[in-house]
């Protein structure tokens, strides 16, 4: 795993919560509800990156993200930096951003497309430890019988995202994830 340079910060307000924003020169490398899990734990940490609201990288995400949660954007266009991951996580939120907006898929197919079908659990870790909630669409991950199960930034907002894209499974609500 190869560490980046250290990131600049913001944080944002959006209609599922604040999120963190990080930047690398190569690119955005963090997008954190907070509350989130699974923040990253580099040696200087978080709260030690340089707050840079004027960042451009950093307002153009902000602005993207906020179009997407207003459904009017679809796609992310935006330089990302994944160098925080093993190779094995880079693969799997690689993969991630190749699921369709309006499709889901299971952790045994992505385990599958990663060239790893016995690594379920190995994908779902990677899943978990996926710095860029949203832009690398992890939400779009269900269980094998098509339940919402593990989302980092909690199951309400995984609900949420899938309502938003129209692909949130039959008989569940979109301000919970729960059975209707």
């Amino acid at each position: 795993m190869v560490t980046p340079a250290s990131p600049v910060q913001t944080h944002t307000s959006t209609p599922l919560g604040t999120v963190r924003l990080a930047a690398t020169p190569l690119g955005l490398c963090g997008l954190w509800f907070d509350g989130q899990r699974h923040l990253p734990a580099p040696l200087d940490g978080p709260s030690a990156w340089a707050q840079a609201p004027h960042h451009p990288l950093l307002r153009e995400a902000a602005a993207q993200l906020l179009q997407y949660l207003h459904g009017e954007r679809t796609q992310f266009a935006l330089p990302l930096d994944l160098a925080w991951g093993t190779p094995f996580q880079q693969a799997v939120w690689q993969a991630l951003r190749c699921i369709p907006v309006g499709q889901t898929t299971s952790y045994g197919a992505l385990a599958r497309a990663v060239g790893r079908p016995a690594a379920v659990r190995a994908v779902g870790a990677a899943v978990g430890r996926n710095p860029l909630s949203v832009v690398v669409p992890c939400h779009r991950v269900l269980g094998q019988d098509g339940s919402l199960t593990g989302y980092a930034g909690g199951l309400e907002r995984k609900a949420a995202l899938l309502s938003l894209e129209g692909s949130l499974p039959p008989g569940r609500t979109p301000l919970t994830g729960a059975p209707a």
